[in-house]
């Protein structure tokens, strides 16, 4: 069974200070301002506060024309800066919509799993877990009706 770390979300814990959004925007883009810089979002839902954040699926992987995204060993999708033409296919591309892109920076930027957000929240809302590669895949192919 191959595993991958993801975020998970308690909204029953969260208060919307958004200390991690601006951990992860600090961390990643050296910018105290989370939102559009941070690649974790809290966001209103209708029926509260709900977390937008990469689950690693790799639907992204092929549509990269320059092969700059693929998957580490221990299972997390990553953006080769290096590699990346900043053509924004992978942006469009992502059903989640939560690979990002942020004023004044021509390649998108995506959750790595790091845990900075995870150590910023006050509360305990957030916690970096390992799940079954499998059934991350299956979710979101379903939900986007590929199987």
């Amino acid at each position: 069974m191959t595993t991958v770390k993801i975020i998970k979300f308690d909204p029953s814990k969260c208060d919307g200070d958004l200390a991690c959004e601006k951990a992860c925007s600090n961390v990643h883009h050296k910018n105290e301002n989370g939102g559009e810089w941070s690649a974790i979002r809290i966001i209103k839902g209708d029926t509260g506060l709900v977390m937008e954040n990469c689950n690693h699926c790799g639907l992204c992987i092929d549509m990269c024309p320059v092969q700059a995204i693929r998957r580490l060993g221990s299972g997390t999708v990553v953006i080769n800066k290096k590699l990346c033409i900043g053509c924004q296919a992978c942006v469009g591309f992502c059903s989640s919509e939560v690979m990002r892109k942020a004023p004044a920076v021509i390649t998108p930027f995506k959750c790595i799993s790091c845990g900075k957000c995870v150590s910023a929240c006050p509360n305990g809302a957030l916690e970096l877990v390992e799940v079954d590669l499998e059934e991350v895949e299956e979710t979101v192919y379903h939900k986007q009706g590929v199987c």
